[in-house]
């Protein structure tokens, strides 16, 4: 957790490319890198103003190593607050390997993952959360956990919940004033500003709870089972989904004996979709392994699609799979296969009764399709993102992180806790508990309650170079 020194890093992918970008970071690092950079305008690095690219030659002992853009960032004005220097360079390992080892000679040391932007935030240049969403926009893949991770990283939640969090404070340090004076029972906090402060933080926090379960699926996208009895035509959907040949089709029962994994993203949503064995009684070790998977799958998924064959499925099978995998937070869309083989009619007899028996049923839809109609898989790609959309929220706002939404549960019930001592009278020392508790939650999110044990586990998890 030290933030001494000048530290190095390969901030582009491994491997020979066309170009390799380096990063040092210190108070040093001008210094360090003009002592072995010769610019073409043969004016020194250190006199040059910041945020400025320079055309030169780096060398190693003397000798030319490659000609490199230099791009200086002056402290404080850079990512880190420190003195910040790019180095752009030819991709061939050779020369990267070069490059380190020059650096490294001089005194830097090679940075940790995640170093830079630890760094950042010990420079108070971002707050914690700020920092986690540098991460998550690194590894977002599809246009919504980019958009969640851009707002997060722009200040998000976190400054508006710095400024109730301030509030209560304020009051918290009046509460503590009160205590000096216990003797002349002086009252120095209006308990109905307090009682008015906390329902609103309180109506935030619930609104920011709310939102995780949207948030979550967003970020590590939206995990979605194919299930249904063999044959039912899951590998064909999946196939169909994916408009390429992922799955083995086949007439014959158990082809499916694994879980088939693949993503597609629609409207910018990335779904990741599961095609598992048939749901059936078998006496086939392996296909009964495969089986077993599948109902794992199930119990992991956002998302359940219910496939059954229009044709050859009754009323009480549906039934007995509903209510075998329903649980709070599922979404489940019974979809009818092979329609194409209904003759003249849109929908089967079953479809109607279905419409009819689940009409009420929250995060349940029903679709109607054939594999072998484009038309229909459109419709239901449709309709699975719509489904995900009735748990999205309004706004901007959207947690995606497991550790604020932790820190947001505590303080939420810290809270809680706290109108309650105001209702029952409790003694200002006895509330002032409660209300610390309640300010320590809140600022783990921005990172002003930290530790170094919490700091190393969220940078470890970044890449080198940021």
């Amino acid at each position: 957790m030290l933030n001494q020194g000048t530290i190095i890093a390969k901030a582009t992918a491994a491997g020979s490319s066309a170009i390799s970008l380096f990063r040092l970071s210190g108070s040093d690092s001008i210094e360090m890198v003009s002592e072995c950079f010769q610019p073409k305008s043969q004016k020194k690095l250190l006199d040059q103003k910041s945020h400025t690219v320079h055309l030169g030659t780096l060398k190693h002992n003397g000798a030319a190593l490659d000609e490199v853009l230099v791009s200086i960032f002056k402290a404080p004005h850079s990512y880190t607050g420190e003195n910040i220097v790019e180095i752009s360079c030819h991709g061939s390992n050779y020369i990267q390997e070069e490059i380190l080892r020059l650096f490294i000679s001089k005194g830097a040391q090679p940075a940790k993952p995640g170093e830079f932007t630890l760094r950042a935030f010990l420079n108070k240049k971002m707050d914690l959360s700020q920092a986690e969403a540098v991460a998550d926009l690194i590894v977002s893949e599809s246009k919504a956990a980019h958009e969640v991770a851009m707002n997060q990283m722009r200040g998000g939640y976190t400054a508006e919940i710095a400024q109730l969090r301030q509030k209560l404070l304020d009051f918290a340090s009046l509460i503590t004033l009160e205590l000096d004076f216990a003797e002349e029972d002086v009252a120095f906090a209006d308990r109905t500003a307090l009682t008015e402060l906390l329902s609103i933080l309180q109506s935030k926090i619930k609104s920011l709870l709310d939102s995780f379960q949207y948030g979550s699926v967003i970020k590590k996208g939206v995990p979605v089972a194919i299930v249904g009895k063999p044959n039912a035509g899951k590998s064909s959907l999946l196939n169909a989904l994916l408009n390429e040949d992922r799955a083995i089709v086949s007439a014959i029962p158990g082809t499916t004996r694994d879980t088939i994994e693949d993503t597609l993203t629609l409207s910018g949503v990335e779904f990741r979709f599961i095609d598992t064995a048939g749901l059936r009684e078998t006496d086939d070790q392996i296909e009964a392994v495969g089986v077993a998977k599948a109902k794992e799958k199930v119990d992991l998924a956002k998302v359940m699609i219910y496939l059954f064959d229009a044709n050859d499925t009754s009323l009480e099978e549906i039934t007995m799979a509903f209510d075998e995998f329903k649980r709070e937070g599922l979404i489940m869309l019974l979809v009818e296969n092979k329609i194409d083989l209904i003759q003249e009619q849109e929908e089967s007899t079953l479809m109607n009764t279905l419409k009819k028996e689940f009409v009420y049923f929250p995060g349940l839809a029903l679709s109607s399709i054939s594999t072998f109609d484009p038309n229909t898989i459109e419709q239901l790609k449709k309709t699975l993102y719509d489904q995900i959309q009735k748990i999205a929220v309004q706004g901007d706002v959207v947690v995606s992180n497991a550790r604020h939404y932790e820190a947001l549960q505590n303080a939420l019930q810290a809270i809680l806790n706290i109108k309650k001592g105001l209702k029952d009278e409790l003694s200002g020392d006895l509330l002032s508990v409660d209300i610390n508790e309640a300010l320590n939650y809140l600022g783990e999110i921005s990172g002003e309650i930290t530790n170094d044990e919490l700091l190393g586990n969220i940078f470890s998890k970044f890449c080198i170079g940021k």
